[in-house]
């Protein structure tokens, strides 16, 4: 299993280190722009001079965050995928606490605009596209694209957290709401909501649309008129 983000007992690390995680829990609580240099040097015991000193500013230390948070929450990713531990309890949130940080940082790191979230969605669908050609159906028409669809579904419930699911109580990222979205998810993932009927005729239809408007692509053909389309 990944490791904690403290490997080592908090007041053993160096001060740079305990810097980096104030940062990091504070940042995925309460968003970049409402986390001051202060709040950040008053969570790690250190002052904002040190802060500066190691890191020249919120910027630079938000970047080294950034980095750190989502090199870590990628490891996890890929030992649940490659190890084929995706549906064990150590990586559901409420037995990873660790995961579960990730989760709100990448989040809210997404919310604020960092590049780093950004570039790191590729590589999600990237991890997606290959559990899904190693475990998924062969029924998939295009992996890619549905990988991608996977990925915006888990995003879009992180992102939109509170604003959908605000009348179910508690936080769904936290240990009572992250079993229930746990469940959810299996079930959403598991059980069909289109007979298999109805699912055809859909796909017949997509099919033949796509015919459709690859014929009236065609260089030369006309219009009823005569005019060239």
């Amino acid at each position: 299993m990944i490791g904690p983000i403290t490997e080592r007992p908090y007041e053993d690390l160096t001060a740079r280190a305990r810097i980096r995680d104030a940062a990091i829990a504070l940042f995925a609580e309460h968003g970049i722009e409402a986390t001051s240099i202060r709040d950040i040097a008053t969570r790690a015991g250190v002052s904002g001079g040190l802060i500066r000193h190691h890191f020249g500013s919120k910027a630079g230390l938000r970047r080294t965050c950034d980095v750190y948070v989502l090199d870590r929450f990628m490891q996890i990713k890929q030992a649940a995928i490659s190890d084929g531990r995706l549906a064990g309890d150590p990586f559901l949130t409420s037995t990873q606490p660790d995961f579960l940080l990730y989760w709100r940082y990448f989040a809210q790191s997404l919310l604020d605009g960092s590049q780093a979230a950004d570039g790191i969605l590729a590589e999600l669908v990237d991890l997606a596209q290959r559990w899904i050609e190693e475990h998924g159906s062969t029924g998939i028409t295009n992996p890619r694209t549905y990988a991608a669809l996977l990925v915006a579904t888990e995003l879009g419930v992180l992102v939109m957290r509170e604003q959908i699911f605000r009348d179910l109580g508690g936080d769904l990222l936290g240990r009572e709401g992250d079993l229930g979205l746990a469940m959810a998810k299996l079930e959403f993932y598991s059980l069909a909501l289109l007979s298999p009927e109805t699912a055809g005729r859909a796909r017949e239809a997509i099919d033949r649309l796509a015919e459709e408007r690859g014929a009236s692509s065609k260089p030369g053909k006309e219009d009823k008129d005569g005019t060239p389309s």
